[in-house]
């Protein structure tokens, strides 16, 4: 972004308070932080959040943590509650009912189990009927609030409740879905897959373009959870950048139809470099399940592969 500035998005007021109860080292808030943070200053917001650990954690009626207006729905419709408010705004903008000069934005947020598996079909429509939206998922990879299930957002591999590693089990049997690229089929103005890094600038500017592009937008945000994925909370940052420098987690934004890649490493580390971090990776180093490591490298090489060739590059 052209004159883009850190040290003034960083002192834009924060939009969520701190004295929620996310846990130490949590990706989830981190990120939600910086997404809000590419609010305009005078802009409102309307906040959804589907059910999970960042509602739980973040609302409790009568207090919340945001300060913009929020919403607390059901697993399974953060994309048609939102929908439904903006399309309530438009109408009462268009009935002059409502000031000029205010201007609000619409966000949803919604972990993995409420975005990939369970909310797919509220946020497929909202998508498909273009409403005037942001929906940002925050990723950590299972059902984390409800004790660490498997979802569709959970890598091959991964140790959970749901698909416990044991002699006759190496953890979660089937890859991950690719929802961002199922999202960009809808073919929607913008969608973008970020996580945050040192600068947070990837993620900042991603979120800026989502909030002010018209239309539907959708950003696939990577959020480490320090319980699911079992590392030390101190290394949430640690973690994002081997995501990204591995591969695994491609950067890349999808802007009214072009594919573009927003970050490539210099050089490519391996898989297991992400992979030793985390406690539910623990057995892929076990002796003889070398060939596990190295199926999940041919996959991520694979993918990483497929978003080089979409990107043009």
């Amino acid at each position: 972004m052209a004159g883009y500035n850190l040290k003034e998005v960083m002192s834009r007021p924060e939009r969520l308070a701190s004295g929620h109860r996310m846990c130490a080292g949590c990706g989830a808030t981190i990120g939600i932080r910086a997404v809000l943070r590419a609010l305009h200053e005078g802009d409102r917001a309307v906040i959804g959040n589907a059910t999970g650990c960042l509602e739980v954690s973040s609302f409790m009626y009568p207090y919340t943590a945001w300060y913009d207006s929020y919403i607390h729905n059901a697993f399974e419709n953060a994309g048609a509650t939102l929908s439904g408010v903006e399309t309530a705004y438009r109408a009462l903008k268009k009935k002059g009912k409502l000031p000029e000069e205010e201007n609000f934005k619409f966000i949803t947020f919604g972990g993995d189990g409420g975005t990939y598996d369970i909310g797919f079909q509220s946020l497929s429509g909202a998508m498909e009927r273009g409403h005037d939206m942001v929906y940002v998922c925050y990723d950590n990879g299972a059902y984390m609030n409800t004790g660490i299930q498997r979802s569709s957002a959970t890598p091959q591999f991964a140790d959970t409740t749901t698909t416990p590693v044991g002699k006759e089990s190496n953890g979660k049997i089937q890859t991950r879905k690719d929802l961002s690229a199922i999202i960009a089929e809808h073919h929607v103005p913008y969608v973008a897959q970020t996580t945050f890094t040192k600068d947070f600038k990837d993620i900042h500017i991603k979120s800026e373009k989502a909030i002010y592009t018209e239309g539907p937008a959708f950003l696939n945000m990577l959020a480490p959870c320090p319980r699911g994925w079992r590392y030390e909370t101190a290394d949430v940052m640690k973690i994002c950048q081997l995501a990204i420098d591995t591969c695994y987690w491609p950067m890349f934004e999808v802007d009214h139809g072009s594919w573009r890649l927003t970050y490539e490493p210099k050089k490519k580390l391996p898989i297991e470099d992400f992979l030793r971090e985390q406690g539910r990776f623990k057995h892929l180093f076990a002796p003889g399940n070398e060939h596990l490591i190295e199926a999940f490298q041919a996959e991520v090489d694979k993918r990483w592969d497929d978003i080089v060739y979409r990107c043009g590059r």
